[in-house]
Parts: C-alpha cells; structure tokens; sequence
C-alpha cells in the first residue's frame, strides 16, 4: 500500500463511446498520484484499444483484461492489482471535474473518514443535465445509508488504511453491488462524510440500473432481507424508505 497514492479503478463493458472522455477526466486532475486501473470485462468493441492506446503513454493508466464476469468482478479485479491507500471507483461513461481528486483527498483527511463522497451532476448520452445536481447529506451512517443510497461510486473515497481490503459481493452481479459495497464498511461504525461540492457528472440512461427503478426493486429489498438479514418488517420498513426517498431523488 502506497501513502498518497489514489487507486482509481474503472470497471469497463463495450465503452468505447465514453471511455476516452473517462480518461481524459482522470489525465486532468490537478493531483497527480494516482494511478488507474481500467477492466476491460469481456468487451466486444474497440475500448479496450482506446484504453491500450493511453496505457503506452502514460504509465499510471493500466489494462487488466477479463472474461465477461459483471462490474462486481471487475472492480475487484481492480482492486486486487492496486497498490493506492485511497480508492476511488468511475465508471467508464462518468467523469470527474479537474479538481475532483485533490478536493476529496484533503476532505477525507481533514474529516480522518474512512469514506467521503461528493455531490454531482446528472446528465444524458450527450452531456445536457437532465436532472438538476444531486447535492449530498453531509453525513451518513449505516442505518442512514439503509434509507437512501446517497453514496455514489461515482464520487466516493475510501481509506484502505481504515477500512482494511473489503472487495464486492460477486453474488450480487451488478445489481445493488455498489450499496452493498458502502453497507459493508459502515457496518462497523462510525459516518461517511459527504462534500457538498459538485465533482463530478454521471450518465443517466433510460436503460441503465438508476434510470429504470422496477428493475432494482426485487434486489433492493433482497439486500434487506436476504445479504443485510434485517428481518421481513425491517426489511419492508427501510425498503418503503428507499422507495420514498428514489422518488425526491429522481423528481
């Protein structure tokens, strides 16, 4: 584990439209520690090639290449071959404003967090904001964190160094991956901190997992009931929550 040193890992399916752009975001961050690790997860297209194209120049950019196996796979794939005491995780249509990482590292350790997370924009295909910016609680904790999934990997950042290697649950392929992810972590006590600050922007596609809420209801209330073991009322108890809460969330 390196002191300083930002892992930044991008899960990456047929991304070829967005990936350079994803790239390009990272190459412009006014702190220059980091390095990227970039998963091709089986694509069929030319990202991977646009990826390999700036791995030869900048030595910090990295290709790990899979199997199709899903985000969960892939972004522990990552994490196994990073070496940073931070971790950020972008998805390979998402980008970060320049000053993303320099702003969260001073925020995670002025707030000695084990997790801090950012407010961003929400776009379409073409970058026009459909929705207006989805600003962040300035703190959440666990059963927080059970009412509202306000913590993005868009915009987070851990602490290795606090939390220890935690890595996904593959079983949950990449449905609700990433909430059981930060479940997991905050279990243990103790608040994610979150900067109010616009960071970041994210691509909302009709298609995708946050743009069509029926298809993440069943595992939503599955990770209540069956990962969490909340009980069936608790379970329909924080899922109504979620519900309530995804319906502000998206107006």
């Amino acid at each position: 584990m390196k002191e300083n040193l930002i892992s930044i890992v991008t899960p990456m399916y047929n991304g070829e439209k967005y990936i350079e752009e994803t790239i390009l975001s990272v190459l412009k961050q006014t702190y220059p520690n980091w390095e990227m690790m970039i998963v091709d997860d089986g694509s069929k297209d030319n990202g991977p090639a646009i990826v390999e194209k700036y791995a030869q120049t900048d030595n910090r950019i990295k290709l790990l290449r899979q199997s199709n196996a899903g985000s969960s796979a892939a972004r522990n794939n990552g994490l196994k071959h990073s070496q940073g005491r931070f971790v950020c995780f972008l998805d390979s249509d998402d980008f970060w404003e320049p000053n993303f990482l320099e702003e969260q590292l001073n925020f995670i350790k002025e707030k000695k967090s084990a997790i801090v997370f950012a407010s961003y924009k929400r776009i379409n295909a073409e970058r026009k904001e459909i929705l207006k910016p989805f600003i962040v609680p300035e703190k959440v904790n666990y059963t927080g964190l059970l009412r509202s999934c306000s913590i993005s990997c868009l915009t987070a950042m851990y602490d290795r160094e606090k939390t220890g290697n935690v890595f996904f649950n593959e079983a949950m392929g990449s449905l609700r991956d990433d909430f059981v992810f930060w479940l997991s972590i905050l279990k243990r006590g103790g608040y994610a901190y979150g900067n109010r600050n616009v960071l970041a922007s994210y691509r909302v596609f009709a298609s995708s997992t946050t743009g069509n809420k029926k298809k993440v209801m069943k595992p939503q209330f599955m990770v209540y009931y069956k990962v969490e073991k909340l009980g069936l009322i608790k379970s329909v108890y924080y899922f109504i929550n979620w519900a309530v809460n995804g319906i502000f969330k998206y107006k």
